[in-house]
């Protein structure tokens, strides 16, 4: 053995003590921590020849790296649909990596056996249907990735074809409709070798991110009988808007489409009272996209993938070969190896069973009760403030608003929110206005984030 992996191996209790000392010194100051950080890039250095041992390594990312890490896990993160960790996840994700699990199957490991729990958790949790199969993969993108993968087999099917044998040019063109479609579906499309120029994006409501259903409905007409795929929104990134997924799934009594639906952040809308009205009808989806560490609060990287139809996804993803075993004759114990694109994985699930282990519903219903209450508090101060203006209501958990007078200074307040260390939020471009929007997700944030915020918006108002 290496000596220094030997030294390592003997002194390894020492080393994880000082790791978990320097992770709750972290954790401990993410409050005071600057929330983001201007990328300055250290020297590069050459490679080690024999390398300094474990603590060696510890002591040099503290010293070049770490200082220029943001506080992503903290509460005033409010770029992207970022959430933190919650610390019975953190402790999840501590053992997943100390197991070294590859859930790929279940020939050596009850790992895929935990997965299968944590799925049927998240299920109930959301109030999905039994009958809505799911599986961990890595995050949003790959979740649609996912779920358009199925549906293209699910088109080649209405086509008489096998698309996962015969390839997409069995297929010819696909229309593929959305109101207001997250970038991700994009790229999957392209992935997928069905192409970006597929997505027609359909008209929206008045002043609304939310696809216009007639306007769907006659998209569909159009096409004559041929099927599609939808992909409706439950979220949308700039404002939180949500389609009306019951009147969507209605049209399939009328045209032939596969109906998918990118839920990533706003599935949890199902665990407030006030909203859950939001996501009527997602149980009717063929496919949901559902990402865990965004609102789940679980480390990165974490997501669900649903869908109706397993055996078209085993139909995509079954990876034949002798020493990886048979598909067996259970739907409902196919392993991983056969249900996602990946091969090789990690344990993700543990920290998400941690997590609902822990809190259970009522836990994880509090925090996005409080997100949408601190959203909607935040909404009230800019709105209050002169200097700002709201693009469109706080619907969930998204605030969107721009300078009043002068958007075009939108590029040049996100670099000041990270500048000062106090928050950081992103920028985006809402019907047509350049803006700023800032998305609560995190277990930690709370009013006096908000105050903060709201304070520091405040001194940037004056150009």
């Amino acid at each position: 053995m290496h000596p220094r992996l030997d030294d390592d191996l003997a002194r390894l209790p020492d080393l994880l003590d000082e790791t978990r000392a320097r992770a709750v010194r972290l954790l401990a100051g993410l409050g005071d921590r600057p929330v983001a950080r201007t990328p300055v890039r250290p020297e590069p250095v050459p490679l080690p020849e024999t390398g300094t041992g474990a603590a060696g390594a510890l002591e040099a990312f503290a010293r070049r790296w770490e200082p220029g890490f943001s506080a992503g896990a903290g509460p005033r993160y409010l770029g992207f649909v970022t959430g933190g960790a919650t610390p019975a996840s953190l402790a999840g994700d501590w053992l997943t990596a100390a197991l070294d699990q590859n859930p790929t199957s279940g020939m050596d490991s009850g790992a895929p056996d935990l997965e299968r729990e944590a799925v049927a958790w998240v299920r109930e949790l959301l109030g999905l249907p039994a009958e809505h199969a799911g599986i961990f993969v890595s995050g949003a993108t790959m979740s649609n990735f996912t779920g358009l993968a199925i549906a293209r087999e699910w088109l080649g099917e209405r086509h008489g074809v096998s698309v996962s044998e015969r390839g997409t040019a069995a297929l010819g063109d696909v229309p593929v409709l959305s109101g207001s479609p997250h970038s991700s579906v994009g790229k999957a499309l392209s992935m997928l070798g069905l192409g970006r120029s597929a997505l027609q994006v359909i008209g929206t409501l008045p002043g609304r991110e939310a696809v216009d259903v007639s306007r769907l409905a006659r998209a569909l007409e159009a096409l004559e009988g041929r099927p599609a795929i939808v992909v409706a929104n439950a979220g949308t990134v700039n404002t939180g808007d949500f389609d009306d997924l019951r009147a969507i799934a209605a049209l399939r009594e009328r045209y032939p489409f596969w109906l998918h639906v990118d839920a990533a952040f706003g599935a949890f809308a199902a665990l407030s009272p006030g909203h859950a009205r939001l996501v009527d009808g997602l149980g009717e989806a063929d496919s949901v996209c559902v990402d865990l560490h965004k609102w789940l609060n679980v480390p990165y990287d974490s997501a669900v993938q649903f869908t109706r139809r397993r055996d078209l996804q085993v139909r995509v993803f079954a990876n034949s070969a002798a020493y990886l075993g048979t598909l067996g004759d259970d739907p409902d114990r196919v392993d991983p190896v056969h249900l996602t694109p990946e091969n090789s994985r990690r344990l993700r699930a543990l920290p998400a069973w941690f997590t609902l282990a822990a809190y259970g519903r009522e836990g994880h219903a509090e925090i996005v009760r409080r997100d949408i209450a601190l959203a909607a508090l935040l909404g009230e101060r800019v709105a209050a403030l002169p200097g700002y203006r709201l693009l469109a209501p706080v619907r969930l958990n998204v605030v969107c608003f721009t300078p009043a007078d002068r958007p075009e200074r939108v590029g040049e307040l996100v670099a000041a929110i990270t500048e000062s260390g106090e928050a950081f939020l992103t920028p985006t471009v809402y019907a047509g206005v350049p803006a700023l929007r800032a998305a609560f997700s995190n277990w930690r944030t709370t009013e006096t984030d908000v105050e903060r915020v709201a304070k520091l918006l405040e001194r940037l108002a004056a150009p």
